[in-house]
C-alpha cells in the first residue's frame, strides 16, 4: 500500500452511513469509538475516542487501515494492532486536516506501524 492509498477505503461497496459512534476493532481488541469519519476522495480517515484504553485520548486512523465494517453490530474493524495504534503519532486536534500531518501519520501507518521516527 502507498501513503496515498492509505488514505482511501479499500472495502468494496462503502454504505452511505455515518460511523459516529461505531465501535472500533483492532486485530487484538477493542480500541474505542468512531468521534468522527469522513469519506474525502484520497482522505478519508476515522477519528477514535479510545477512551480509558489510552487514557482517553483520540487518535487518527487513515481508511486505508479498515479492513471491514459490520453494519449490523455498528463496529469498524481494522488491519492493525492495539500497540501500533497506541504508538502512532500523537492525534493533534489544531492540526488533523493539515497535509503535512496527514503526510507524517499516513508514512506511520503505510509501514504497518514499524519504525516510526517524527519527521515533522
Amino acid at each position: 500500500m502507498t501513503v496515498a492509498e492509505i488514505w482511501t477505503l479499500n472495502i468494496g461497496t462503502v454504505p452511505n452511513v455515518d460511523l459516529s459512534g461505531f465501535k472500533v476493532e483492532a486485530l487484538d481488541g477493542s480500541i474505542g469509538k468512531v468521534d468522527e469519519a469522513t469519506y474525502e476522495a484520497g482522505g478519508s480517515f476515522v477519528v477514535v475516542d479510545t477512551g480509558p484504553w489510552i487514557f482517553g485520548k483520540k487518535v487518527m486512523l487513515p481508511a486505508g487501515v479498515i479492513r471491514d465494517l459490520d453494519l449490523d453490530t455498528e463496529t469498524v474493524f481494522v488491519n492493525r494492532t492495539k500497540d501500533q495504534i497506541k504508538n502512532a503519532p500523537e492525534f493533534d486536534e489544531q492540526r488533523y486536516r493539515d497535509q503535512d500531518y496527514r503526510n507524517k501519520l499516513g508514512r506511520y501507518y503505510d509501514r504497518g506501524g514499524a519504525g516510526y521516527t517524527d519527521r515533522s
